[in-house]
């Protein structure tokens, strides 16, 4: 069976697009057309998004991430491979569900509504949630960052890390991932293979909550991998020896 030569990169919270670069052009070089969509709210320079949030921010939440992701998927003349970091994870485990996708990876994926959480998870991310605030949105300080992203890079690349992407981000994604039934998978359901990658120091979503999530899956006649990495943050994207996680995502949809 032929496979789609189409991919669609989606960034996760607390950062946007800027994210993919690196793999974009990696995936491009081994012959495949790459899309990089920033998902609502979150175009333009992370620098200056710090310094004024995008005005559409406040208004984005998980359900309209998946259906800007839709609308585009939509226009492209194949189902493409998703893959998703972070919120984006569970969006391409989403886009799985809705017949969206050829294949679907979760990278350091957040849980859906219906699995849920260690209290590691609920301690990192409480804040985003932005019960306890009257800010309008969460905007992570050096020090959350450092702690919930780059616990596995050295001090000087945290701070440049911090500075190349942290961005502000919604309460309402974080929200509807928790409270709204969209955010629920079902789990018994035929689906295309599903990919989970998971970094043995992740601080925000630990391995141990990307085996749950992968054990949920039901359908005996439908496919669902593992594979972690031991050593790696949820910056696994971007922390030095990513190239081996790019590498490990499309070797395994290659050989689908």
């Amino acid at each position: 069976m032929a496979k789609s030569k189409t991919i669609v990169l989606i960034h996760g919270n607390f950062v946007n697009d800027r994210t993919w670069s690196d793999w974009k052009q990696r995936y491009e070089q081994r012959g495949y057309k790459v899309y990089t969509p920033v998902n609502p709210g979150h175009a333009g320079e992370p620098a200056a998004l710090r310094m004024k949030a995008h005005k559409d921010l406040t208004k984005t939440g998980f359900i309209d991430v998946v259906e800007n992701l839709a609308r585009l998927i939509e226009t492209l003349p194949e189902k493409p491979l998703v893959i998703g970091h972070s919120m984006a994870g569970m969006a391409a485990l989403k886009l799985v569900e809705l017949g969206h996708a050829a294949a679907g990876v979760s990278v350091d994926g957040a849980p859906p509504k219906n699995v849920f959480p260690p209290f590691q998870t609920l301690k990192t991310v409480l804040p985003a949630f932005g019960f306890f605030s009257f800010k309008k949105y969460f905007m992570g300080s050096r020090k959350w960052y450092d702690k919930a992203f780059f616990n596995t890079i050295p001090e000087v690349e945290k701070r440049k890390a911090f500075e190349k992407f942290a961005v502000p981000e919604s309460y309402k994604v974080s929200r509807q991932l928790v409270l709204n039934s969209f955010s629920n998978i079902d789990f018994r359901a035929p689906h295309v293979p599903i990919l989970f990658i998971g970094g043995g120091k992740d601080t925000i979503f630990p391995p141990g909550l990307t085996k749950n999530i992968a054990g949920r899956y039901k359908d005996k006649a439908s496919r669902v991998d593992l594979k972690i990495f031991d050593g790696k943050s949820h910056f696994i994207c971007g922390e030095p020896g990513w190239e081996k996680v790019a590498d490990y995502i499309l070797d395994w949809y290659e050989q689908q």
